[in-house]
């Protein structure tokens, strides 16, 4: 039997280039796979699953190098299948489509896209890449108005367990479509393109920035969570308080519309506390998008651990109290991040596709960040305790946002659409190829 042979841009752990390939975004995630291929064509990517099917190595797959949690884009011993020198974009205005390689980030994805007037959903990160962010549904700021980034999948060319290419669309593997729609990246194969559905730009956009005293987080909280997830379907707005010791208390978001109406939406925000800053703006959907997610290095210098979860409910005082301990506890850049739901992104039924998560007021993230070695399981533990006093109140888990605290993932991450996601993986990867920390396991009982 012939031998498949890397091909691509291939380097071993001899090779000058091995440690920078190394680097992911969170430092915390680091490994040492025996080889990392650099595809340039959806060919390397199919030599490099069946070379290591051969050689019985396990396979790792990487975009952007912005997975939050270990073993998820590298492992000791394995090889990492990485996309993101495949970066080409066709845009068809008359259609509204965008076809995507996987490999190229959301900053220059939705700039360039931008830059020509149409307007596509982004993250809140330009150096995310677009493979890994796609398939785990995709919240964004722009998520009440487009929908979704998985919402946005039209179709995708993937490379499956046995190495081949196949298409996904309505037409072709209408159930592998479904299950990319929010499934989680590198569960059903490794893509290497996407069919996005894409909008003309609006033709005014409103931006806002407002900060407040540390100390008002509370009131700031209450009144947000009340006031965002039902404001206007296109205002997106997010709040974000950081660590005491940062002393940062800032809400932002982007409005499809104008400054006028935008300010009139924001009183109750303006009125609450004792604000040290309003910024309120109309902008072109370029410097909309420049605005909110501005250039940021490819690396950061901190380790990170996260946990993600959604709120169906008002947060009770009892709840804000825990949050608050966190952030008194937690140092530098660690911070709580919530986001507005509602509008489009809720407008889908919850089985239409595998994101699950549809009937919820907001979103809401938390890590703690260290640089010392020695300070990594204090703040896993202080991630993972305030999770458990916040249970009563929260529901889910964002699959984008992995939490390897989290023994149940499979209901956490996708509720309901759990089981049909296991038969989906049981027809697709029958061999469980695609094996990874909370990777979705095939079903049993119809595939044997």
């Amino acid at each position: 039997m012939k031998k498949t042979k890397l091909t691509g841009k291939v380097i071993y752990p001899n090779d000058p280039a091995y440690q920078q390939a190394r680097m992911n975004w969170n430092p915390f995630t680091n490994a040492f796979p025996i080889v990392f291929v650099f595809a340039q064509q959806k060919e390397d990517v199919s030599n490099a699953v069946r070379w290591a099917r051969e050689n019985n190595v396990p396979i790792r797959m990487r975009s952007g190098g912005h997975s939050l949690a270990k073993d998820f884009s590298q492992v000791n011993g394995g090889i990492v299948i990485d996309v993101s020198e495949m970066r080409n974009i066709e845009l068809d205005e008359k259609n509204g489509t965008a076809v995507v390689e996987a490999g190229i980030r959301v900053g220059p994805l939705v700039k360039f896209l931008a830059q020509k007037g149409v307007l596509a959903p982004f993250g809140d990160s330009p150096t995310v890449g677009i493979g890994g962010i796609s398939t785990g549904g995709g919240i964004t700021v722009v998520q009440r108005t487009t929908g979704l980034i998985s919402d946005n999948i039209l179709a995708a060319t993937l490379v499956d367990a046995n190495g081949d290419v196949v298409t996904v669309s309505e037409n072709n593997n209408p159930d592998l479509l479904w299950a990319i729609r929010g499934g989680g990246g590198g569960n059903f194969g490794i893509i290497t393109s996407y069919t996005f559905k894409v909008r003309s730009a609006p033709f005014q956009v409103g931006i806002y920035e407002i900060t407040w005293p540390w100390e008002q987080l509370e009131e700031v909280i209450n009144v947000w969570q009340r006031w965002s997830p039902s404001v206007d379907v296109r205002l997106g707005s997010t709040l974000e308080v950081f660590s005491q010791s940062d002393g940062m208390l800032e809400s932002r978001g982007i409005f499809f519309g104008s400054q006028a109406e935008l300010e009139k939406l924001l009183a109750p925000l303006t009125g609450v506390g004792t604000p040290t800053k309003v910024f309120v703006k109309e902008v072109t959907l370029p410097e909309a998008i420049e605005f909110w997610i501005p250039s940021e290095p490819l690396f950061s210098d901190e380790n990170s651990t996260w946990s993600s979860t959604w709120a169906e409910l008002i947060l009770p005082d009892e709840a804000l109290k825990t949050i608050r301990s966190f952030l008194e506890k937690a140092t530098g850049t660690s911070n709580f991040f919530f986001l507005n739901s509602g509008g489009a992104m809720n407008q889908v039924p919850s089985d239409e596709t595998a994101f699950f998560w549809r009937n919820t007021k907001f979103y809401m993230e938390w890590n703690a960040k260290w640089t010392k070695d020695a300070e990594a399981q204090k703040n896993i533990r202080l991630v993972q305790n305030t999770r458990t006093e916040l249970s009563p109140y929260i529901v889910g888990s964002y699959v984008n946002v992995p939490d390897l605290g989290i023994k149940n993932f499979g209901q956490e991450y996708y509720g309901n659409n759990f089981s049909r996601l296991q038969q989906v993986k049981a027809k697709f990867d029958p061999d469980n190829i695609f094996n990874f920390a909370q990777s979705i396991p095939p079903a049993k009982q119809r595939y044997k």
